[in-house]
Parts: C-alpha cells; structure tokens; sequence
C-alpha cells in the first residue's frame, strides 16, 4: 500500500522540468485554488450522501491540493510539506491547553476534564491572542481581520455573525430574528414597488444575511441547509420530470398550476416514505 511519501514523491515527479506532466508544469498557486474549492466540495458532498465506498478517494483527492501547494513552495525555496504539518500540529497542540497542559504531544494530561463551554471559551481566548499576535497595528485589530473573503457567502456571513456575536453584538434569542425577516421582506416590497433594481439588491442580500443569523439562532449551518434545500428540489424536480416523461408530455405544454400540482405530489410521496 501507497504512504504519504509515495505521494510526496509522485508530486515532485509531475513537477519535475524535464520529465514532469506539461499540465502540472504550468499550473501555479492561484490556477488550482479553484480544484482545491471543488475537492473540498466533493467531500462534503460524499459524506452528506453517506458515500463511505468513494470517501477515501475524495479526502486523497482533497490531501493531493496540500501536497500540490507544498510541493510549489518547495520550489520556490518557501516551505515544504513538513512546515505545513509543524504548522498545524503547533496549533492544535496550543488550542487545546486541557489536552496538552505542558504543550508536549505526547505528554500525560494532569489536569481535570473541562466542560464544553469552557473549551469553546478557551479555543476563542487563544484564537484572539492569536490574531493580536499577527496583527501589524495591533490599536486596528479588528475581530472580522481573519474571517477568510473567499468563503462562500453563507459561510462568510454566519463566521462574520458569530464573531460579532462574541461582544455581545448579538440578538437575545431567536424571535427578533424572525421580525427582522419579516421587516427584510417588507423592504423588499417597497424596492420592488418603487422600481429600484438596485434597491432590491441590498435589501435581498440583507434578507440572506438575517436568514443566516436565523439559521444561526437554531443553531444550523447554512451552507448544509442550503445544500439539502438544493438536494430536495433537485429530488422533486426529477420527479416532474420523469413523470411528464411517462406521459409523454413536455413541460412546455404544462401551466404552472399543473406542474406546481405534480410538486406537491412529490411532496406528499416523500411524506408517505416512498422516495
């Protein structure tokens, strides 16, 4: 069986200038950003779909763009794939003081068990420490600093929430969220009825926004909500499909009442367990 050095080595091979792949030659940091993205999407997708057969393959697939960005560092006389591995093992070990109280990996923890809320509480504490550290005007450290600009929108806005949500800038519970719905919706309205298409813009993304401190309130991540919304209708939608195919019909002669009704049953066959 493959280790992690046979893969080490076969991604220097693919670099290689004289021997290497022409497409892994060319290819740089930026170029494979996007790869990294849909890896990392493809196993979320495996785990969602409790694909434990084809896991394996996509967590390799995933652990492939590591060695890739290693491997160019090295080039480049940067860092190497050890650094990276130093890197984050550093970090868990100082993250987590009730596991390894002396920072010896492999010491003995002495200390009692702590409670989850405490270790939360803790994990943030090291985390600012964290940020105050890389900060260059530390009088300008902001919470959001390290909030990444490349997640996806949802993920951004529920980590750009939660950190506010650590100063209090938060609401109480979960009922003036709802209100905050309502009054987006309403905002909307009146986008719409004075024909602002910009307007609307705003007040849609504001709408998102608050329905992610919605999710958030219930405790719910809304990037694994909307890809089960997006999993349902995808579900429901072949249905209509499939069954205007059975009866030979097109969707281009169904009125929206028509489809809308095959909808529903989709709904309620689902209810019933059948799909």
């Amino acid at each position: 069986m493959y280790q992690l050095d046979d893969l080490l080595h076969l991604m220097a091979r693919l670099r290689d200038p004289q021997h290497g792949c022409p497409w892994d030659l060319k290819q740089d940091y930026a170029s494979i950003v996007a790869h990294t993205l849909e890896e990392a999407y493809e196993v979320a997708d495996a785990i969602e779909r409790a694909d434990f057969e084809h896991l394996p393959g996509e967590l390799g697939d995933l652990l492939f763009q590591v060695v890739y960005y290693s491997q160019l560092a090295q080039e480049e006389g940067r860092f190497d794939f050890a650094t990276v591995v130093d890197s984050i093992t550093r970090k868990l070990v100082r993250r987590h003081p009730h596991v390894f109280p002396d920072g010896d990996l492999y010491g003995e923890p002495d200390l009692p068990r702590l409670d989850e809320a405490r270790i939360k509480q803790r994990w943030e504490e090291i985390k600012a420490q964290e940020r105050a550290e890389k900060a260059l005007e530390p009088e300008q450290l902001s919470l959001l600093d390290d909030v990444p600009t490349a997640l996806p929108a949802l993920s951004r806005a529920a980590k750009l929430q939660k950190r506010a949500a650590q100063v209090g800038f938060d609401w109480p519970d979960v009922l003036p969220v709802i209100d905050k719905v309502q009054e987006e919706l309403d905002e909307i309205l009146e986008a719409m009825k004075a024909g602002n298409p910009a307007a609307v813009l705003e007040e849609v993304g504001d709408l998102l926004f608050v329905m992610v401190n919605l999710a958030r309130h219930f405790k719910l991540d809304p990037e694994t909500a909307l890809r089960a919304a997006n999993v349902k209708f995808e579900r429901r939608f072949r249905f209509i499909e499939q069954t205007l195919r059975e009866k030979g019909i097109s969707f281009q002669t169904c009125s929206i009442d028509e489809l809308d009704a095959l909808w529903e049953q989709a709904k309620q066959i689902e209810k019933a367990g059948s799909v």
